[in-house]
């Protein structure tokens, strides 16, 4: 990482892209990478990549982006953010997670009411599926917000690779940020889920659903899977079928894992699936925090751009994805965070010991007191 101009902050490579495009947008500050996969056979950005550029450049007003002849760098001008209603086609390399991710990054702090359409992957093996930013993202963000203005989150079709064909609609009023306090985690009071099968038999997702029971009520018996069997052109365009688990606590946390079906080359078995799906939720739970691990990096950003007050957030151990987001933090905004290990008021123990997973980080950090453009 480079600084030798003070108005451009240069990167090199295209790891992290989505960490450094949306604080580029909120913070004002432009910014170029440079060497993206420069010494690999096909050179340049992705198909996704560019599309997520697309994607940001229909959300704000402004934006300049100026991209080399090969792709292998990239200047990024950020315009303001403007929000209103979008819709918007998704690359069918990653699923729409990874477009959501950026999207209720920067939500919030839109000049107006978001409202905005996505089509393509739903569910696939590398980004958190739909269910999972419906259940758990939308929960972080919640909160962080004074009085939730009625955020909605709809899964109209659903699609998994190669073809997709699902559909989601988000929609962010304005709101206002504040301060949190999430250190009390609580203990896991029931589990709940969906599972869908997309152009196959129904049986595939009932399969699913006992494998996975079979597991999860070893633990718990307030366990509730419901089936999602679409049918016509909600089912997507290509046969798949999988599910998405949440594990919600006494203080409201919820934890979330999901799974499905590799695209139909190859053949699966549902009771495979359900019995993996339970397994990750339960390494979820066993790693604990008040955040779901794969959102960690978006509670962060949010304690950063709250107000000038101090928030504090009680997390299992950080992934490298946040520990990356925290150094980005630093580079745009100078704000670092006090990291120290986090150990349960004795007062709140019983007699026995509790099983509580793996040890827990609690993270404290003032925010810059962020005020959107207007």
């Amino acid at each position: 990482m480079v600084r030798s101009n003070p108005n451009v902050i240069k990167f090199k490579g295209c790891n992290f892209m989505r960490q450094r495009l949306v604080l580029s947008v909120l913070t004002g500050k432009c910014i170029s990478i440079s060497e993206i996969r420069s010494t690999d056979t096909e050179p340049g950005l992705r198909e996704y990549e560019v599309n997520l550029l697309r994607l940001i450049d229909k959300m704000t007003n402004g934006t300049l982006i100026e991209v080399n002849e090969t792709g292998t760098s990239f200047a990024f001008t950020p315009g303001s953010l403007l929000g209103d209603t979008v819709e918007h086609e998704c690359c069918k390399l990653r699923a729409i997670g990874y477009y959501l991710e950026v999207i209720i990054a920067l939500a919030p702090f839109c000049k107006k009411p978001l409202s905005i359409i996505l089509r393509g992957v739903t569910n696939n093996q590398i980004d958190p599926s739909v269910d999972a930013f419906k259940n758990g993202c939308l929960n972080v963000l919640k909160q962080f917000i004074v009085i939730d203005p009625g955020i909605e989150f709809q899964i109209k079709k659903r699609g998994v690779e190669p073809e997709g064909g699902g559909e989601i609609y988000f929609h962010c009023p304005k709101v206002k940020l504040k301060a949190a306090q999430l250190k009390n985690v609580g203990k896991v009071k029931r589990i709940r889920g969906t599972a869908f099968s997309l152009r196959v038999s129904p049986a595939m997702a009932v399969r699913f659903i006992e494998s996975s029971k079979g597991e999860l009520l070893k633990f718990l018996p307030d366990v509730f899977i419901s089936t999602d069997a679409l049918k016509g052109q909600a089912a997507g365009k290509s046969p798949g079928f999988g599910g998405s688990l949440v594990a919600e606590t006494t203080t409201g946390c919820k934890f979330t894992a999901d799974k499905v079906s590799l695209p139909s080359t190859t053949m699966q078995v549902p009771e495979d699936l359900g019995k993996e799906a339970a397994w990750l939720l339960f390494e979820e739970i066993s790693r604990g925090g008040f955040v779901d691990s794969a959102f960690q990096s978006l509670a962060c950003l949010f304690m950063a751009f709250t107000t000038k007050d101090v928030s504090q957030c009680v997390m299992g151990p950080l992934s490298p994805y946040t520990i990356e987001f925290m150094r980005h933090l630093k580079t745009f905004v100078g704000l670092t965070f006090k990291l120290e290990p986090y150990v349960e008021d004795s007062a709140d123990m019983e007699d026995v010991p509790l099983k509580l997973g793996t040890n827990k980080v609690l993270i404290t950090g003032v925010g810059i007191g962020y005020h959107k453009f207007t």
